[in-house]
């Protein structure tokens, strides 16, 4: 497991990806164990990522991938990957949701 995020997170990153997160969420109930955010420059930045991850993971079994430019979303399994531009990850703060959902997590 270790091995494909550093391949998708050095994917995106040698294609100019900016703000690359990765939050672990195995030990929660959540639908995948980690979740990879990364902002795109533009709309077209943003296709070209999506298009670099799916020749360069061509191992992985990408199960569904849902894109618009603005927002893309690629969900290999264990493994979501989340491609915003900028305005929409200021907007949809997908970081903290996913940190408050740790957070409920180790309460309970």
């Amino acid at each position: 497991m270790e091995n494909r995020i550093k391949n998708i997170v050095n994917i995106l990153d040698t294609n100019k990806a900016e703000n690359i997160d990765t939050i672990d969420l195995s030990k929660n109930n959540y639908i995948a164990d980690v979740v990879v955010i990364a902002t795109a420059l533009n709309t077209r930045h943003s296709l070209s990522l999506l298009t670099h991850l799916k020749d360069d993971l061509e191992n992985e079994e990408f199960i569904r991938v849902e894109e618009d430019g603005e927002w893309s979303v690629i969900d290999i399994g264990d493994i979501i990957i989340h491609i915003m531009t900028q305005s929409h990850r200021e907007k949809y703060t997908l970081e903290d949701f996913l940190a408050s959902m740790k957070a409920v997590e180790e309460v309970e």
